[in-house]
C-alpha cells in the first residue's frame, strides 16, 4: 500500500480512470493496526485496484471532505469521484472487507 504524502498527490491519484482504494488511518488507531495484519492478503485478491493509504490526522481536510468519520475507512475512487465507502464499523475483519469489495460495481 503506497502512502499519500500530499493533498496534490491525493487529487492526482483519485482522478485517474482506473479504480483506486484509499485507506484512511491514524498511527494511534488500534483498529488500523488490526487491519494492517490482514489487509495484505486482501490486496493480493483484488489486483484490479491500486491501493494507497493516507493519515487522516495529517490530512484532516481531505478526511472531512470525504465524510471519513472513523478509521480505518476504505474509499474507492475513480475519475475523481468517490464510488464507495467502507466505514470503520464495518471494516474490522477480512471477511467484512471482502464482502464490501465484492459489492463494489465498477
Amino acid at each position: 500500500m503506497e502512502p499519500i504524502k500530499s493533498a496534490e498527490d491525493f487529487q492526482k491519484i483519485i482522478s485517474g480512470s482506473s479504480p483506486v482504494i484509499v485507506k484512511f488511518f491514524a498511527g494511534w488507531c488500534p483498529d488500523c493496526k488490526v487491519m494492517n495484519m490482514f489487509i495484505g492478503d486482501v490486496i493480493k485478491d483484488y489486483p484490479q485496484y491500486t491501493w494507497y493509504e493516507i493519515n487522516s490526522d495529517d490530512f484532516r481536510s481531505i478526511a472531512d471532505e470525504n465524510q471519513v468519520m472513523g478509521i480505518p475507512s476504505l474509499l474507492v475512487f475513480q475519475n475523481g469521484e468517490k464510488k464507495a465507502h467502507l466505514h470503520s464499523a464495518n471494516a474490522k475483519s477480512p471477511e467484512q472487507v471482502r464482502t464490501f469489495l465484492d459489492s463494489v460495481a465498477l
